[in-house]
């Protein structure tokens, strides 16, 4: 068996980052004024832990999906969607703190078929570096995080 060739998370992230039209945050903003243009549908999914969005906020209407079952989750075929599967074609925002995780999960959406996931260049902070508003999470203080 060939021995696997090594890359360093700077060169995964690199060619993570080469399939993806990442958002600005104000395009991203724009983008939900708009309701996101229509069909497809745009959701922004949050997939920080629950430590992370209780001390930053939330970006208003972003639903939260963990990291560890983001692709389970959306996947309408693994039977563990749990009622959060996506369409293929929908338009899927991954947002983390600094932009650097959501860029490999959107990636790894994009090798399952959703050609149109991408990320929120710079996440969270850079979302509110931008002045936009942010919200407490619906789940602070209470509940189950990932």
């Amino acid at each position: 068996m060939p021995e696997p060739q090594r890359k360093t998370i700077n060169q995964l992230l690199d060619e993570a980052r080469a399939g993806l039209k990442r958002l600005a945050p104000a395009e991203l903003a724009e983008l939900m004024d708009t309701g996101g243009g229509g069909e497809p549908q745009l959701r922004v999914i949050d997939i920080r832990p629950r430590d992370d969005r209780e001390r930053t906020g939330v970006i208003e209407d972003s639903e939260h999906i963990g990291q560890l079952v983001l692709e389970w989750r959306l996947d309408p075929d693994s039977g563990a969607s749990e009622g959060t599967a996506a369409h293929l074609d929908d338009h899927l925002v991954i947002v983390c703190n600094q932009g650097y995780s959501s860029s490999l999960a959107a990636a790894q959406l994009q090798q399952l078929g959703f050609a149109r996931a991408t990320d929120l260049d710079g996440g969270i902070e850079g979302w509110i570096g931008h002045g936009l508003p942010v919200l407490p999470p619906p789940d602070a203080g209470g509940g189950h995080g990932a």
